[in-house]
């Protein structure tokens, strides 16, 4: 098996080779990240000016590693159509560290990037941990082990394209794992004026709003402290969902836990 990871924190940071020290035991694994942080970048494809790509010293031995000057979507551009010789079978996002829920997953590097990958005809997913701070990555990266081994096993269609976030909080806390929807809304974008002593300036400034959390939506099952999985090829794509087993929630928490 083999499988590209990316992101959109940047090439060093932490939640990417969390990651990869994890996949690498049961896949090969080929990094190609953006060359700084690329955060609300979402599906943005650079169009009108030179991609310059570097290979780069991983931080976890024997990894091929490439950064990228461009976005996230680039990176996985370039991977897939140059930097990537041989067959890849699955694309991997993350780990993000901050959740990417609701409405956000459309300005979202973590998720644009899981998408060009899916566009291309693999299976992709994007994977989060709820908190900027988090000290929980292990749990994330663990969970994207058993994931990937699913979708390699055919336990999970190939054609597919999820959002996975994980509550921040230690597994014997978790309470469980739900097939989500997105939220409808999480954060409006609002604009200050500012003054630096010499000019205004304008500000933009994310504010949180009252969303719709019922009991299937992703933002819902996060605050409750489980997984939320959400298949993203039905609410972005309105493409017909591909069949996900009913025990797959209960089976990965099961099998998390004894990780």
């Amino acid at each position: 098996m083999r499988i590209l990871i990316t992101n959109d924190d940047g090439i060093f940071a932490p939640g990417l080779w969390t990651l990869v020290k994890e996949l690498k035991n049961i896949a090969q694994v080929v990094v190609v990240a953006p060359d700084r942080e690329q955060s609300a970048t979402g599906t943005a494809v650079t169009l009108r000016q030179p991609l310059r790509v570097q290979r780069v010293r991983p931080l976890v031995a024997e990894i091929e590693t490439y950064s990228v000057e461009g976005t996230p979507a680039d990176s996985v551009i370039l991977a897939l159509g140059k930097l990537v010789k041989s067959k890849v079978d699955l694309v991997v996002s993350g780990i993000n560290q901050g959740p990417n829920l609701g409405d956000d997953v459309l300005i979202s590097g973590t998720v644009g990037a899981a998408l060009q990958g899916y566009l291309r005809g693999f299976p992709a997913f994007a994977i989060s941990v709820a908190a900027v701070d988090s000290v929980y990555l292990d749990n994330a990266a663990r969970l994207a082990v058993l994931l990937a081994k699913k979708i390699d096993s055919n336990s999970l269609p190939t054609n597919i394209l999820l959002n996975v976030n994980l509550p921040n909080l230690s597994l014997v806390k978790i309470k469980g794992a739900k097939i989500t929807r997105l939220a409808s809304g999480s954060y409006t974008n609002t604009v200050e004026e500012r003054f630096d002593g010499k000019r205004e300036y304008y500000w933009v400034v994310r504010q949180k709003i009252d969303t719709d959390t019922d009991e299937k939506t992703d933002i819902w099952a996060i605050e409750q402290g489980n997984i939320s999985i959400t298949p993203l090829h039905t609410n972005l794509l309105n493409k017909s969902s591909p069949s996900i087993p009913d025990s797959l929630c209960s089976d990965l928490l099961q099998e998390l836990q004894k990780t």
